[in-house]
């Protein structure tokens, strides 16, 4: 099949798109308002854009509680979330008041940030400290105009990880297993099964050939 994202003419019972775009991390985003009120809600657009400085982004639809008190304060967190809090997550999804606390509506505890205010969820496994660095509001669809999608970028200020998933010196991603978002109401987890390593090609000398060498990583970049 192909069809236009213009007309949509794609024929199927839901807009395919997003279950193309996978997995895609879930910004797991904590704000405090101007006012002092805790918010916390889960974004399946967001990823990190650069690691110099380190910087990640999610994306908002609409002006929703998150996207406001970033515009007010300046600052958000991000904790990951894992399979074990995969309920508190969905939970935090609520579209409720401006004044419920999400944390206290999922039972999860809070954790002190050290360099920013909001707080992180206390039991992920690991949390990025942000500063707000730029919105960029996306040309909005003229069938949902109201649905218009603002581009949030903070500056990772501090990360805090859990010291039982720091192994050899590394980071043992597949031991926390952290949730992906797929397309539809579908998500994916993260697992010591699912990881594997690939290392990058060896170019000559010469720059004109390259040769692939199926041999276990050696903790060095190329």
């Amino acid at each position: 099949m192909h069809y236009s994202t213009q007309s949509n003419d794609h024929g199927m019972r839901h807009d395919p798109f997003k279950a193309l775009i996978v997995p895609r991390p879930i910004g797991w985003i904590s704000t405090v308002s101007a006012d002092g009120a805790l918010n916390l809600a889960p974004y399946s657009f967001f990823n990190g854009v650069s690691d110099r400085p380190p910087m990640v982004m999610f994306s908002s639809a609409g002006t929703k509680d998150t996207l406001r008190n970033v515009r007010e304060t300046g600052e958000f967190t991000c904790s990951i979330a894992s399979w074990d809090l995969r309920g508190e997550m969905n939970m935090s999804s609520a579209m409720v008041s401006a004044e419920v606390d999400e944390f206290r509506l999922a039972g999860l505890e809070t954790a002190a940030s050290r360099f920013v205010k909001p707080p992180r969820v206390a039991r992920s496994p690991a949390a990025l400290e942000c500063r707000h660095w730029k919105t960029v509001d996306l040309p909005a669809d003229s069938r949902r105009p109201e649905l218009a999608y603002s581009v949030v970028f903070g500056e990772v200020v501090g990360i805090y990880i859990d010291e039982a998933y720091v192994r050899d010196g590394q980071v043992d991603t597949g031991a926390m297993r952290p949730l992906a978002r797929l397309g539809y109401m579908d998500y994916s987890v993260v697992t010591p099964e699912t990881i594997f390593s690939l290392n990058r090609p060896e170019v000559a000398a010469d720059g004109r050939t390259a040769r692939l060498e199926e041999k276990p990583w050696d903790g060095v970049y190329r």
